[in-house]
């Protein structure tokens, strides 16, 4: 299968998942606050899909790695939690308490992170290392639009019809599943022949890789670099999900607007990380990938600055523009680092999932973070307290771009 097709089918599957995601993390804040008035309590249960997913991603990673089957290690597993993550997702406006509510966001959460690794995981298992940047901004340039489409969802069905609007993301899942298995087996990527002919070289009974020998591996290795890189991720998740689970709100309570409104405000920014994400890859090719990390987060930083100080929904809406095109050169760039760092094809399913630990464990410390203080101080400074954490995450990647030039030395010295 060509780069470009199994690239629209990745995409495909992931703007389904992503479509949900992205529309849980606008309305169901507000769902939750019709129960509870702390915006601690909203922003650590809007952050317990990520610590599910602390449990959830890395074993179900680890687990298709293992798999082989005749529609290869990760289609299966999406076949079932997809369309089961999509009829879940519908019953969460129909909770009629703070316990039945959590009950369906945990259900949902937990169906749902069994799918986002296996799905990124397909773009290291078809895609060759030096062709990944760009497949994956492609990729994130669909799920981009995701953003997009809760935005206009909030902005024009949600106010007059809140449950109906919850079927929208349901059925987009439900429609790209039946697509994905209709045209995807990942049996025939090159990641899973490799791994199946290391089996049959092992002979009878060949070698499964354990995934606490793969963490443990990773924690005791001298070279840091793969830890300095999660770390990273870990603090920028907790700066972006923080940015996206609490701006409902904090457009409600600091400026003024209705819930539909308020959800809407991340619209244009979808726009502007479409635009970015592509280039973002680009600019990684020509100056190096950690260095376009570094500045995208930068800019990211400075923009939630800028926002905090005109505190207008005008300027809030520039200001996420200019976040999110930082955070596409974050983004794009983050996981094919971390792939192209991994020992093996054999465990990419593995560290995408590690990956998404990190990454989702910002998502539940950041918006909890960032709501305890904003319940102390007020939510008039918010993005100021964002951008914080984003700041912490620049300094880190410095540091690992340093490790990095020292390794290519190293390596270059010992070649010679």
């Amino acid at each position: 299968m060509s780069d470009r097709r199994i690239t629209f089918f990745i995409a495909l599957a992931l703007f389904a998942q992503e479509s949900t995601w992205n529309f849980y993390d606008n309305q169901v804040p507000a769902l939750l606050r019709e129960h509870v008035a702390s915006a601690a309590l909203v922003g650590a249960l809007m952050g317990m899909d990520n610590l599910l997913g602390i449990f959830v991603q890395p074993w179900i990673g680890n687990r298709s790695d293992n798999t082989r089957t005749r529609w290869g290690r990760r289609i299966p597993y999406l076949a079932v939690g997809m369309p089961l993550a999509a009829v879940i997702f519908v019953l969460l406006p129909w909770a009629t308490s703070l316990l039945t509510l959590a009950v369906v966001m945990f259900c949902y959460a937990l169906i749902a992170n069994t799918t986002r690794p296996l799905a990124e995981s397909l773009v290291p298992d078809f895609v060759a290392p030096e062709r990944r940047g760009r497949t994956n901004a492609a990729v994130k340039i669909a799920t981009a639009l995701t953003i997009i489409v809760a935005s206009l969802i909030s902005l024009l069905v949600v106010d007059d019809h809140p449950r109906a609007a919850f079927v929208i993301p349901s059925v987009i899942m439900l429609a790209a599943t039946a697509v994905l298995l209709t045209n995807v087996r990942d049996s025939r990527s090159s990641a899973y022949r490799a791994a199946v002919a290391e089996d049959a070289a092992a002979g009878p009974s060949p070698a499964r890789v354990p995934l606490r020998q793969i963490v443990t591996g990773l924690i005791t290795d001298h070279d840091r670099r793969r830890l300095l890189l999660l770390l990273t991720v870990l603090l920028f998740g907790g700066a972006w999900f923080a940015s996206r689970s609490l701006i409902t709100p904090y457009g409600m309570e600091t400026l003024g607007l209705s819930r539909g409104e308020a959800g809407g405000l991340t619209l244009p920014s979808g726009i502007v990380y479409v635009a970015a994400a592509y280039p973002a890859a680009l600019l990684a090719e020509r100056f190096g990938r950690l260095r376009t990390i570094a500045v995208g987060m930068t800019v990211f930083a400075v923009a939630l600055i800028a926002g905090a100080v005109v505190q207008t929904a005008t300027g809030t809406v520039v200001a996420f523009c200019m976040a999110s095109a930082g955070a596409a050169a974050y983004t794009v760039n983050a996981a094919v680092a971390l792939w192209n760092l991994a020992p093996s094809s054999q465990v990419l399913g593995t560290y995408t999932g590690l990956y998404a630990v990190t990454w989702y464990l910002g998502g539940f410390g950041g918006p909890a973070l960032v709501g305890a203080v904003v319940d102390l101080v007020g939510w008039d400074a918010m993005l100021l307290y964002i951008a914080v954490l984003a700041m912490i995450a620049v300094l880190v990647v410095v540091r690992l771009g340093r490790l990095q030039r020292l390794h290519r030395a190293v390596t270059l010295t010992e070649s010679e």
